[in-house]
């Protein structure tokens, strides 16, 4: 009588299966105000979906907006002036 079971690989760590690195979880820390924001963002457009728009709403929107956008250049500005910091030591 012979086996049916498949043949399967050694069962070892795939790159999705580890802990993030250093350099991820720093990433990520430097892009945590603009995930803030997109969440913030989100939320508020959900709210809105069974809501009319009214001016106190509409104001809600517009600051969760602005707070994105904010953030978004905030990032833009530390990475550019990262690459400067890292560009003028090599």
């Amino acid at each position: 009588m012979s086996n049916i079971v498949p043949d399967q690989e050694a069962v070892t760590a795939s790159d999705f299966d580890r802990e993030p690195t250093e350099a991820e979880l720093a990433d990520i820390d430097l892009e945590m105000p603009v995930i803030l924001a997109e969440v913030e963002l989100l939320d508020v457009q959900i709210s809105l979906l069974d809501r009319p728009l009214h001016p106190i709403n509409w104001r809600r929107l517009r600051r969760a907006e602005h707070r994105l956008l904010a953030a978004r250049s905030w990032l833009a500005a530390a990475e550019t002036e990262l690459a400067q910091f890292l560009g003028a030591r090599a």
